[in-house]
């Protein structure tokens, strides 16, 4: 009986967010990879705070990943889908900084990813203001350090931004919950993605 309380609980919480959450915002620019994290939460966006959703990836050397996110960002109904190149500002102003300072993880790893976000970011606030979007959004886990990195470089240029993060607001726990909401909804899973792949992966 309990656990069925408990259980009675939870639903009620999350109805009650989810409804707390609609009209908070109008528009939300989200860092978009087309993976299956982001494409979730462009989905979730959408039905949680039923606003309209700005995606944005940065071009940092992808190549043939761009346009599957634009083709997959398009099958979701968003109109504004930007796609810029950032290739030669982040080696110019980010990578080579890097380097002539020896930013080595432990002294092995090579910090590309990491030095990518206040880039990604910068962009996102740059847009956010072209859009006339009072919020961006990532898809950081609530456990590492992206989330920081995002969010400080959100709020260093843009203090009154609302910043959503998914991963601190929704009830999925695992990689299986995450395939479960993108079977649910129509979103496609891609092939190498197995359930013990770890938050933030795809």
């Amino acid at each position: 009986m309990l656990n069925a309380h408990r259980r009675a609980a939870v639903v009620a919480r999350d109805v009650s967010a989810a409804a707390s959450r609609k009209g908070q915002v109008k528009k939300v620019v989200l860092a978009y990879s087309g993976g299956l994290d982001t494409s979730i939460i462009l989905k979730w966006l959408q039905d949680e705070y039923e606003c309209e959703v700005v995606t944005f990836t940065a071009d940092l050397g992808q190549g043939e990943e761009l346009e599957p996110a634009r083709a997959k960002a398009e099958k979701m109904g968003i109109k504004q889908i930007y796609i810029d190149d950032l290739r030669e500002e982040f080696v110019r102003d980010y990578v080579f900084p890097m380097f002539r300072a020896n930013s080595q993880y432990e002294g092995v790893y090579l910090l590309g990813t990491s030095i990518a976000r206040p880039l990604i970011a910068k962009r996102q606030i740059e847009i956010a203001q072209e859009v006339g979007a009072d919020a961006v959004s990532h898809g950081a886990t609530g456990k590492g350090n992206d989330q920081v990195r995002f969010e400080v470089s959100y709020y260093s240029l843009k203090p009154d931004i609302k910043v959503i993060a998914p991963w601190r607001e929704w009830t999925m726990t695992s990689r299986t919950d995450m395939i479960q909401y993108a079977e649910k909804f129509g979103i496609p899973v891609p092939a190498l993605c197995p359930a013990f792949l770890f938050p933030g992966q795809a």
